[in-house]
């Protein structure tokens, strides 16, 4: 697919895919649950950290890649990564950011897949709240935007 940009990047369409694979249960919250509960910290500063492509950022285990194979060019290609189009990528992603912060005590956020937002009273405050965060993450080996 041509980008505005006139790259390429590969896309391959997981609509078979995602039709057959079993349901998960989401554990990725509802927006219009953590708009509220962000309105309700009443903060004067807020800031976003957005991991950069975290599904490529996750290892997708040697067992599960046939199921993601594609044919190009006569060529048959797999993910080792998690990939994007796949239904069950947001949710694995947000799971398992949300187990990095967990275990790395990040400081009081909200989290909606990729996407962390911190807020305080100051700019110092949101500052430092932002840098743990982001060091938590890249620990975990997630990239930050």
């Amino acid at each position: 697919m041509a980008s505005a940009e006139v790259q390429w990047r590969v896309e391959a369409d997981y609509r078979g895919l995602n039709e057959v694979t079993p349901p998960m249960s989401a554990a990725v919250p509802d927006m219009l649950e953590l708009q509220y509960e962000l309105e309700s910290k009443a903060a004067k500063w807020y800031a976003t950290i957005d991991t950069a492509n975290a599904f490529f950022s996750i290892p997708l285990a040697a067992e599960c890649r046939p199921q993601f194979a594609f044919p190009w060019r006569g060529v048959q290609y797999t993910w080792n990564r998690l990939p994007q189009g796949w239904k069950h990528s947001p949710t694995i992603s947000h799971g398992l950011i949300q187990s990095a912060l967990e275990k790395g005590e990040a400081p009081e956020h909200l989290q909606y897949i990729d996407d962390i937002i911190v807020w305080g009273n100051s700019a110092e405050e949101v500052s430092e709240k932002g840098k743990k965060i982001i060091q938590i993450l890249l620990k975990a080996g997630f990239t930050i935007k």
